[in-house]
């Protein structure tokens, strides 16, 4: 079951994703509490949470922002965070199913630079298509910006 993210449930997910800070980047409560706030969507289900931003929200980094300046309606996926035992299970798919149900192009950025090849293939398998690289200046990486929809 997937449902809306609450105040009570920041904690168990702020754990989740700074476990995973690797790949999403690691939050304080505060941050999260904040992005939560902002979000056009914040959704869970008992392995995994999903973020987004809409092209109506204030910039909230700069990935977020490239997509602003691109135009355009979209749904910007800040963050997905699975747990480790749960992965491979369609908990992402199902999550970014019910963003997507939402009725907006779906976004996104994924790295390549450390290289994620899992990120990449998934996006690929769920119809995303590449629609530009940047650098992050945040931490220097750099990621392939991707839409579907």
């Amino acid at each position: 079951m997937i449902r809306d993210i609450g105040a009570a449930d920041l904690p168990a997910l702020l754990a989740l994703n700074n476990a995973e800070a690797a790949a999403v980047n690691a939050l304080t409560l505060e941050a999260l509490s904040a992005q939560v706030a902002a979000a056009f969507s914040a959704r869970m289900s008992a392995d995994g949470f999903l973020v987004a931003f809409s092209e109506t929200t204030p910039a909230q980094g700069p990935n977020h922002a490239w997509f602003l300046r691109r135009g355009g309606r979209f749904a910007y996926i800040d963050r997905v965070v699975v747990a480790p035992e749960a992965r491979g299970q369609g908990v992402a798919r199902s999550l970014y199913e019910d963003l997507a149900a939402r009725g907006l192009p779906l976004a996104c950025e994924v790295n390549l630079d450390p290289p994620n090849p899992a990120g990449q293939a998934f996006h690929a398998r769920l119809g995303f298509r590449p629609v530009g690289e940047a650098v992050d200046v945040r931490n220097g990486k750099r990621v392939r910006y991707m839409m579907r929809g």
